[in-house]
């Protein structure tokens, strides 16, 4: 088992990282204060973990009550968040409770943000199940709904007491989704680590494949780095932004095709190709180094073209985008492979870029 630690102060919590860990009642206790867990899913999930997980809770002494979400982000809102505190409040759950996610990055936000809200905030686990969970969503504490005007626009910061992997889910995963999840793991590689970058040139087909080894190995370094950058900037007061590349553009994908249409991962894929076609146009990247990104994303099995959008509809919902400050649109560009800044980009600029890109 791998554990990586984010030593944030007063708040610590562990992230392990091991096949059958679903199983390890040893693990979860320590962090779960009272005796009551409302295990939080959706039924594509519950259908495959829910038994195996409140097996092991009632095993040990916890009383387990279940609330099944909808299968998709289009239910990612306020309605169907409260449909967790209606089952929280049916429940008779108290301040002792605990809230655990078990599913994907859908579940794990939703689940969080009602752990955030519930009662003022109760604890919260979480137990992803998706390679995009693993490495990006379940660790750092942002929790949260869209809204028709944006994605991830009402939210709370809420870090869970513990974060439990267990690769042997990955199994069942579809292709697609874990392609999806290859696109955060590229993200590390791109904002903070060349060499990882390189590493995953050299084992995307087996990342593609889902071999156990290169996909543990992809988890616990993309783990560390998102461990490191919230430990430096919790509530995204400065570098936590670069973990947003391409996500200003994805974001901008997901909300004009209606959320669900593209996966998240997809969308930040072509998002973070888009910010590499601008850190070029200004002189940071050379056309060799985006051919070889483009390249790996598809590799990965992620897209590369973004779909057939208006560049006013694009900069329009940009525009909605949480970075944006005063009215100034801010972009993570790529300074180097490896190296990320937070910039200013004018409108203009924005349009022209956006106008070569789209009709390439």
């Amino acid at each position: 088992m791998i554990t990586v630690e984010v030593a944030l102060p007063g708040r610590a919590y562990p992230i392990h990282i091991a096949a059958g860990l679903l199983a390890r009642a040893d693990l979860l206790l320590p962090h779960i204060p009272g005796r009551q867990v409302l295990v939080v899913s959706n039924p594509t999930v519950a259908a495959l973990y829910m038994a195996p997980l409140r097996a092991t809770l009632q095993a040990a002494g916890l009383r387990v009550a279940e609330h099944l979400l909808p299968d998709g982000e289009v239910y990612k809102d306020l309605e169907h968040v409260a449909g967790i505190f209606d089952t929280l409040l049916a429940e008779n759950m108290d301040r002792r409770c605990t809230v655990l996610a078990l599913g994907g990055g859908v579940v794990g936000d939703m689940a969080g943000f009602a752990a955030a809200c519930y009662q003022r905030g109760v604890n919260f686990i979480q137990v992803p199940t998706t390679l995009l969970a693993q490495v990006d969503s379940s660790v750092g504490g942002k929790t949260g709904v869209n809204h028709a005007r944006g994605k991830n626009m009402i939210g709370a910061f809420k870090q869970p007491s513990l974060v439990l992997i267990d690769t042997a889910v990955l199994a069942t995963l579809p292709r697609r989704e874990l392609a999806a999840g290859l696109a955060e793991v590229i993200k590390y590689g791109l904002i903070r680590d060349a060499d990882f970058l390189h590493w995953l040139g050299a084992h995307a087909d087996a990342l593609l494949q889902g071999e156990p080894q290169a996909l543990a190995q992809a988890i616990a370094v993309s783990c560390r780095h998102k461990a490191a950058v919230v430990i430096a900037d919790e509530f995204e007061q400065g570098e936590r932004a670069l973990l947003n590349l391409g996500h200003t553009f994805g974001h901008a994908i997901e909300t004009h095709t209606g959320y669900g249409s593209w996966l998240h991962g997809e969308a930040v894929a072509v998002g973070m190709l888009m910010a590499a076609r601008m850190s070029q146009g200004r002189g940071d990247l050379s056309a060799d180094e985006v051919a070889g990104l483009e390249d790996l994303l598809r590799r990965c099995g992620l897209p590369t073209q973004a779909p057939a959008m208006q560049a006013a509809d694009f900069q329009s919902w940009m525009a909605h985008d949480k970075k944006v400050l005063d009215g100034r649109q801010r972009l993570v560009l790529l300074r180097a492979l490896g190296h990320a800044e937070v910039v200013e980009v004018d409108a203009d600029e924005l349009h022209r870029a956006l106008l070569e890109m789209l009709h390439a």
